[in-house]
């Protein structure tokens, strides 16, 4: 599974968002503030964060159980603030990072599948926590773009679950016997040593729909996911999450109807103060190095990697070296980027 990560050095992640709005029009990593990659030279020279944080220059999780309307919120939001908008990312994130032309095959991608998931969630292969854990290391990936393109443009971003409530997930399988105990110790063992890392949401948006009417609204969709496992969700969003949330990020919450009145919304955020969490201890010299971070897609890759045994997620050495050269096999990846001649790239020996 670690494959992938372990061996590349991310690009730009620019393909990955929606722009919410047109007053941020560039990616994080080629916004007018930044022309040049971050590090400690800039900071000596100095570059500073706060002096471009803004009113809305917040991180806004939008939660809530499958189909509950998060992603109209989230974009709708996104617009009405001036924030970028980042939908909730699939199992395929990575290839959006390193702007594949066309998704890679699932071994380059967690060899996991949410089709099969929903399918046989308690498959023997142990599909159901590979793609837990899968998940939850974009989740992370793109917690860590979100905070680059707030620390380095001053603009919010309005995102579909974060890292911090992917625990749901965990939740709810492990209650409906889809993952064993051990599974759910490896998951917390890799958040515990990695979210500690990072800054949480100022705030997270729950969207409050009961379990029945999610499963209706998927049924109608074409997908039939069991309710019991809605209502797991729906229970770990309630008693677990969202009470050791709110100790370090603002809390609001709405029903279906309720999230649809963007400017009630609006007036609401408008009303926080904002003085819980860790935000408000931030300074120059800690953003710093958070966007030293946050910036280093491996260093964030790394912090999901314990030299742990699970047969659902380990591999052995020789599938490994097996899995590493049918990657550098593929078209554009035997070289670093604009070094392959087989898909065209030119005057390599002057670069």
């Amino acid at each position: 599974m670690a494959v992938r990560v372990l061996r590349l050095v991310l690009p730009s992640g620019t393909a990955v968002f929606k722009i919410g709005t047109t007053i941020q029009t560039a990616g994080i990593h080629t916004s007018s503030v930044r022309n040049l990659r971050y590090g400690w030279w800039a900071y000596a020279l100095g570059e500073r964060t706060t002096p471009r944080f803004k009113e809305n220059s917040k991180i806004i999780s939008i939660d809530g159980n499958l189909a509950s309307g998060k992603g109209a919120l989230a974009q709708n939001l996104a617009e009405k603030l001036g924030m970028l908008y980042m939908p909730e990312p699939d199992t395929h994130y990575l290839d959006k990072m390193t702007a594949e032309k066309a998704p890679l095959p699932t071994a380059f991608n967690g060899n996991c599948s949410l089709e099969k998931f929903y399918r046989d969630p308690k498959a023997a292969d142990g599909n159901s926590y590979r793609l837990q854990a899968w998940m939850y290391l974009v989740r992370l990936l793109q917690w860590s773009d979100a905070m680059e393109h707030l620390l380095t443009t001053g603009q919010g971003v309005v995102l579909e679950r974060s890292p911090y409530s992917d625990m749901v997930f965990v939740e709810a399988m492990f209650k409906q016997g889809y993952i064993r105990k051990q599974c759910v110790d490896h998951y917390n063992e890799i958040k515990g040593i990695s979210i500690c890392e990072f800054l949480p949401p100022h705030l997270v948006i729950y969207v409050d729909m009961p379990a029945e009417e999610v499963q209706k609204k998927l049924k109608a969709s074409g997908k039939d996911v069991p309710l019991p496992y809605l209502k797991s969700i729906e229970d770990a969003y309630k008693k677990t999450y969202l009470p050791k949330i709110s100790e370090n990020a603002e809390l609001l919450a709405y029903d279906a109807t309720q999230a649809q009145d963007i400017e009630r919304i609006a007036e609401d955020i408008e009303d926080l103060k904002f003085e819980k969490g860790p935000w408000v201890e931030q300074d120059d010299v800690t953003l710093h190095y958070m966007r030293m971070l946050v910036e280093d897609k491996m260093r964030v890759a790394d912090l999901t990697l314990v030299p742990n045994f699970l047969p659902e997620v380990t591999i052995g050495a020789h599938e490994y070296d097996a899995g590493y050269y049918a990657f550098k096999s593929l078209p554009g990846k035997k070289y670093a980027a604009g070094y392959n001649a087989d898909i065209g790239d030119k005057n390599i020996w002057l670069k």
